[in-house]
C-alpha cells in the first residue's frame, strides 16, 4: 500500500553495511565514539569511491544485543555519526538498531536527516536470538507521524535471519511480505538464516509474488552468485561480501567492494 517514490535513479541498487564499532557502554566498547565516526567515514568513502548506490549503518558489534529497546546514548551515538556520514557520502543512507528498536532507529533517521530504516519485527511476531520480537507496525507508523519523520521509509525483515519462525509456521514467507504492504511497510527485505547465507531463490520469487513492494535481498549476496539472483530482485543489500575475507566483523575490503560492483554494472 505503499505509494512512496524510489530514493535511487538505477535498478537493482547497491546499498553497502557500515557496522559500527561497539558503542558506548555496550559489553565490547572500547574506543571513542570520534574513532568510531572515523571508521565509519572512512569505510563511507570507500563505498562511493567504488559507485555503490547507498549506505547503511547498524550496530552490529553490541552484543549481546537488548531485546526492542536501546539507550539514549545509543540513540544519541548513532544520530551523531549517521548524521556525518550522510553529509559525507551524498547518497541515499539508512540505519538499523538491534535488535528490533525500531521507534530508536526512526529517532535516529529523523535527526540525521536519514532516508530509510530496517526494521525487524514490523508484521508477525517471531523468537530471537534475543527473545520474542513481535510486531511493531501499528506503533511504529504513529510515533513516524508524531515526531515529523513521514519521509522516513520503513523497509522490513521477512522471516529474519537468526531467528525460529516455528510460531508463524502456517504463514508462508510470501503472505509475510503482504502482510508488510497491508501494514503500509515501503520495502520487504528476505535474507538467508544466517549472516552471510544467501536467500532462498525459492523465498525471492514467492515474495515476488505476493506483494508490489520493493524486494531486497539483505544477506548472502556475493560477486559470484549476484547474477542468479539479479532479475529476481530490487537491491541488495551487502555486508559481509566487502569485508576482508568475506566475515562481517573484519575491515572493510575496497578490492572486494571493487569486485562486485564491477559485476553489478556488467549486468545493469
Amino acid at each position: 500500500m505503499s505509494s512512496r517514490t524510489s530514493l535511487f535513479s538505477t535498478a537493482n541498487p547497491v546499498i553497502a553495511m557500515i557496522h559500527l564499532g561497539a558503542l558506548p557502554g555496550t559489553p565490547a566498547s572500547g574506543l571513542s565514539l570520534a574513532q568510531i565516526e572515523k571508521q565509519a567515514l572512512h569505510e563511507a568513502k570507500i563505498f562511493r569511491a567504488a559507485g555503490v548506490h547507498g549506505v547503511m549503518l547498524e550496530n552490529m558489534h553490541d552484543t549481546p544485543y537488548l531485546r526492542g529497546r536501546v539507550g539514549p546514548e545509543i540513540v544519541a551515538s548513532m544520530a551523531i555519526i549517521a548524521r556525518a556520514v550522510k553529509q559525507a557520502c551524498g547518497l541515499p543512507c539508512g540505519v538499523q538498531v538491534l535488535a528490533g528498536a525500531n521507534l530508536e532507529a526512526m529517532a535516529v533517521a529523523h535527526a540525521a536527516g536519514l532516508d530509510f530504516i530496517r526494521a525487524e519485527g514490523f508484521a508477525f511476531a517471531h523468537v530471537a536470538d534475543e527473545g520474542i520480537i513481535e510486531s511493531s507496525a501499528a506503533e511504529l507508523l504513529r510515533y513516524r507521524r508524531n515526531i515529523g519523520a513521514d519521509a522516513v521509509q520503513v523497509w522490513t525483515d521477512i522471516k529474519k535471519k537468526h531467528s525460529s519462525h516455528a510460531i508463524t509456521a502456517d504463514v508462508d514467507i510470501g503472505e509475510t511480505a503482504h502482510a508488510v504492504e497491508f501494514m503500509r511497510g515501503d520495502a520487504v527485505i528476505v535474507t538467508g538464516l544466517v549472516t552471510g547465507d544467501a536467500p532462498q531463490s525459492s523465498d525471492v520469487l514467492a515474495v515476488k509474488k505476493k506483494t508490489h513492494l520493493p524486494v531486497y535481498l539483505g544477506s548472502g549476496v556475493t560477486a559470484a552468485n549476484l547474477e542468479s539472483f539479479f532479475a529476481a530482485a530490487d537491491g541488495f543489500i551487502v555486508g559481509s561480501e566487502f569485508k576482508q575475507g568475506g566475515h562481517w566483523a573484519r575491515a572493510v575490503d575496497p578490492a572486494r567492494v571493487k569486485r562486485f560492483m564491477s559485476a553489478h554494472r556488467k549486468l545493469a
